[in-house]
């Protein structure tokens, strides 16, 4: 497996990284503990250094299934996690809204080490930005983790150009974690150039559009009611239909390469900048081996700008967030963008 190093932070991870959300919360019933174990050893054993998770997915369960499932390879791997909603550090009972109060932050730092039965957490994420609490405090906080060696690097997910420039003059953010695909570019405009400005890298979630740019998904696939899609604007039924036209252009570009439509959507964020490390999830093998066999993709200058020419013509359809759903809190006003 290829390494990137996450901006200009000599974090070094696989070029492809393993987003572990999914194998617990959010996209319907919580997968065989077991099971997902084994794919995770078995991503690891791919050349996967990167796996991400968060306080929130479950809450609690998802980084006590990581801890388990990595334990044997702990120095070999890079584990990402998160804080920032408003969960009870402990018991991992969940309020409305967020919590970035730094004794919070704390106590969230402890409960992620015991989960993820680890002595350092490498890369420590703020889930989303909380208005009631100034970025300062939030990264000098993460800071004061980093000193005192619980912490290695600090990121950021979903925030805007502000937020960045302000949480980087106190502590150097690493990485930041936004959703990233090719039917949704907003980042393009004002996140990566201050990203590439100030060597932070990207880490894109949901690079195959919630499974959607796999060319899986059709108008006609039901989702469980325990899957957030189910409430997902962009995938609602008339939706789906409409946003075909985006696939039918991957499809095609895969066909010519002799790859997969997940494979070419992956390979597309690989060449976009060195810094951007995708973190496609799933609880299939062959899926997994799928996803990193994009690393192994090469689009070339023509490949990408007919990509370019042909989806600037497709207007994808649909909000990617549902309001006020699972948190209490509405996702499409979490930035300051």
């Amino acid at each position: 497996m290829q390494k990137r190093e996450l901006g200009k932070s000599g974090l070094e991870v696989s070029a492809v990284g393993l987003g572990c959300m999914g194998m617990s919360f959010g996209f319907g019933p919580a997968a065989n503990k077991q099971e997902m174990i084994t794919l995770i050893r078995k991503a690891a054993e791919l050349g996967v250094t990167f796996f991400d998770t968060a306080q929130f997915y479950g809450p609690h369960t998802n980084e006590e299934l990581l801890g388990e499932a990595l334990q044997p390879v702990r120095s070999q791997i890079i584990i990402a996690t998160k804080f920032g909603f408003n969960i009870d550090p402990e018991t991992g009972d969940q309020k409305p809204g967020l919590n970035s109060r730094p004794e919070q932050i704390r106590k969230v730092a402890e409960g992620s080490l015991k989960r993820l039965r680890t002595d350092v957490i490498d890369l420590f994420y703020q889930h989303r930005i909380d208005p009631e609490v100034p970025i300062e405090e939030v990264a000098g906080t993460v800071k004061d983790l980093i000193k005192e060696g619980k912490v290695r690097h600090f990121g950021l997910s979903e925030a805007g150009v502000k937020n960045i420039r302000r949480a980087h003059s106190v502590q150097p953010i690493t990485a930041l974690q936004s959703e990233y695909s090719l039917w949704w570019r907003e980042p393009e405009e004002a996140i990566l150039p201050v990203l590439e400005e100030l060597g932070i890298g990207l880490v894109p979630y949901s690079p195959l559009g919630k499974g959607f740019l796999t060319g899986k998904i059709n108008e006609n696939t039901e989702f469980d009611k325990t899957d957030f899609r189910s409430y997902v604007p962009r995938f609602s039924s008339e939706n789906r239909k409409a946003n075909k036209t985006l696939v039918d252009l991957i499809s095609r570009m895969a066909e010519s390469k002799n790859a997969t439509p997940a494979q070419i959507a992956l390979a597309w964020i690989l060449a976009q900048k060195p810094w951007i490390v995708p973190i496609p999830g799933t609880t299939k093998l062959h899926r997994l081996e799928e996803n990193l066999g994009a690393a192994n993709v090469e689009l070339s200058a023509d490949d990408l700008s007919g990509i370019e020419d042909a989806a600037s013509k497709i207007t994808v359809q649909g909000g990617r967030f549902p309001e006020n759903k699972l948190t209490g809190y509405n996702f499409q006003k979490m930035t300051d963008r």
